[in-house]
């Protein structure tokens, strides 16, 4: 993400493993764009596992929790610069005023059905496996990171001027587990733009009612449905396979925001996707 001069990645993972050359990018090329910061939302391998080689290269502070710099620094080729988020809201600021609340949450969770969404269970697509079949390389670097730990989930706001940027790479049961967590996202200014995941755990039982309870709380004028393609078949499918029941989840709501699906793997490299323009005021 570039925002206000600052180029930052949230997460730092090109995926690949059960396929390769699926994304057309690599660790090398995201560490050229030189960011500043590298976010990490949890510590999975499919969010994280790429950090500690860009950062080696780049020279990016990682930001999480204690656990996911720990971890990725015990990853790393060289000594890592840090920032460590150990409180439930943390406030603090990249370099050209943009401003950064971080707020821990949930990571997915099967919980028992709410009744509110029906289940949502999807038809598992094994092609990019097959059209992109892994590399050796692609294999052993899943595997060495497959058991990375979660770490703790951090959610994102950037303020700048009038433009909020929310981004969260899971969805907890916040509703059941942590309703004081709803209380603190509710108490985040809103959202122009939420970059939120719904694809999860909890979708095989409750539906999307987790991203809702997250959309409901962060009140967004445009979203942008995250960690929602086929990273793991068959525990992913397509993105365009979570489209029609999120659009009929959207427009039950009170005040339902316009959504920007994007489709994988085309939309990761069309950034007018996601460009948008910052009010000054």
């Amino acid at each position: 993400m570039a925002i206000a001069g600052n180029v930052v990645l949230l997460d730092a993972w090109v995926p690949r493993g059960e396929f390769s050359n699926y994304v057309p990018t690599s660790p090398e090329e995201l560490a050229a764009l030189a960011p500043s910061h590298i976010l990490i939302g949890h510590g999975h391998f499919d969010h994280a596992a790429d950090a500690a080689e860009i950062a080696s290269r780049c020279g990016a502070t990682i930001v999480g929790t204690d656990e996911h710099c720990s971890q990725i620094a015990e990853q790393a080729r060289t000594e890592l610069r840090t920032l460590p988020l150990d409180s439930d809201r943390t406030d603090f600021s990249l370099s050209n005023g943009v401003a950064v609340h971080s707020v821990r949450h949930l990571h997915s969770a099967l919980r028992a059905p709410r009744g509110e969404q029906p289940p949502l269970v999807l038809v598992p697509d094994f092609s990019p496996a097959i059209e992109h079949p892994p590399t050796p390389h692609d294999t052993a670097h899943l595997a060495s990171h497959f058991n990375d730990a979660e770490g703790g989930s951090l959610l994102y706001q950037f303020v700048v001027g009038d433009f909020v940027l929310t981004w969260h790479d899971s969805t907890g049961p916040l509703f059941t587990d942590a309703p004081e967590i709803l209380d603190a996202l509710r108490a985040l200014p809103a959202s122009t733009v939420q970059i939120g995941s719904i694809q999860g755990y909890n979708q095989y039982s409750n539906g999307l009612s987790d991203p809702l309870d997250y959309i409901r709380a962060l009140r967004p004028s445009l979203f942008v449905p995250a960690h929602h393609d086929n990273w793991l078949a068959p525990l992913s499918a397509p993105a365009v396979a979570y489209e029609e029941r999120l659009r009929q989840a959207l427009a039950g709501l009170p005040t339902s925001p316009e959504l920007r699906l994007l489709t994988d793997p085309a939309d990761y490299v069309q950034p007018s996707r996601l460009t948008f323009d910052i009010p000054v005021k």
